[in-house]
């Protein structure tokens, strides 16, 4: 079993608001490379999605829940087609996609349970809490060629997860 976060990131480490939706003031930066920057595979998951489960927030499970479903290209159908445990104290219904599951306990008790790999998508508080606990196996950034943090402006950007590396750690995890 393994725990592989995926996460559009910029060089000074923001990965919130990739697209813009969140409406913060540099969101959308990594659709700025143009559509070709973002579209398919570029996190190489491949035949992850067909043996793996997505533990998405409730915010991005929302955001994919409309953008997805009406695609039919490889990646998509596999996206669509992949099992989805979605994480969220507010949501009742996640029908909107199909596959997906509402996970209203802790993501943490699912990491250390789940029997197969879990592949999380954006999804900055799932991520940051699996980080935190050590319980991520392997990151994988797509680094942008743009600045959103601090000093572009924005003092409450989010950073992506730590591979959780310390001093007293003996091996470097994979990130």
């Amino acid at each position: 079993m393994s725990v592989i976060v995926t996460e559009f990131v910029t060089l000074d480490g923001v990965a919130e608001d990739p697209d813009g939706s969140g409406g913060t003031a540099t969101g959308g930066w990594a659709f700025r490379h143009g559509p070709e920057a973002v579209a398919g595979d570029k996190f190489r998951l491949g035949t992850l999605l067909e043996t793996g489960t997505l533990l998405l927030g409730r915010t991005t499970w929302e955001l994919f829940s409309k953008l997805w479903p009406g695609r039919t290209d490889e990646f998509s159908a596999r996206l669509n087609a992949a099992r989805k445990l979605v994480v969220s104290r507010t949501l009742t219904d996640v029908s909107a996609w199909q596959n997906s599951t509402l996970l209203p306990g802790d993501p943490i008790e699912v990491a250390e349970r789940h029997d197969g790999d879990l592949i999380v998508i954006g999804s900055l508080g799932v991520a940051q809490a699996l980080g935190r606990r050590g319980l991520v196996d392997e990151y994988r950034l797509l680094v942008f060629p743009s600045l959103a943090g601090p000093a572009a402006g924005s003092s409450t950007a989010r950073r992506p997860p730590t591979c959780g590396w310390s001093p007293a750690r003996r091996s470097a995890p994979r990130c």
